[in-house]
């Protein structure tokens, strides 16, 4: 499921603007390949941010999220092409990575998303890394 949709990128910017950016065989219609890869890669990005918290896909997809998904999605259409990037299109993808940042910090809660399960077990073990040890003994020798 995809956070946003081609009538959220028609939201923010004219149909024409979308055909120059996805039609690369000038067939003057948008080439709906390139617009579903350039938000594949755009929520891809997001659940990047937001999996330390959420269980991901974010489901319901809070209404920032979509708002986010378009703006990378259409950042990443301009990547792809050789139009000029206009300034607020760069503002607005900074913007939505400086918000995934403070959601991947906790300081952002999303609220409607589903909170990524918490570890329940008890005991000791609860708080050790259960990861293998690098360094050993036997790996340390001879140093």
């Amino acid at each position: 499921m995809a956070y946003c949709i081609l009538a959220d990128i028609k939201k923010a910017i004219p149909e024409v603007v979308i055909i120059q950016l996805t039609d690369d065989d000038n067939i003057g219609e948008i080439v709906s390949a390139n617009v579903n890869k350039a938000i594949a890669a755009a929520d891809a990005t997001i659940d990047a941010y937001c999996q330390r918290y959420y269980t991901i896909p974010l489901n319901p997809v809070p209404p920032k999220i979509v708002e986010i998904s378009a703006d990378i999605a259409i950042y990443n259409l301009y990547s792809r092409s050789d139009l000029p990037l206009p300034e607020i299109r760069k503002d607005r993808n900074d913007a939505a990575i400086k918000f995934l940042e403070k959601v991947a910090k906790g300081d952002i809660d999303l609220g409607a998303a589903t909170p990524a399960p918490t570890d329940t077990s008890n005991g000791a073990e609860s708080n050790c890394d259960k990861s293998a040890r690098i360094f050993t003994r036997d790996k340390m020798k001879g140093f």
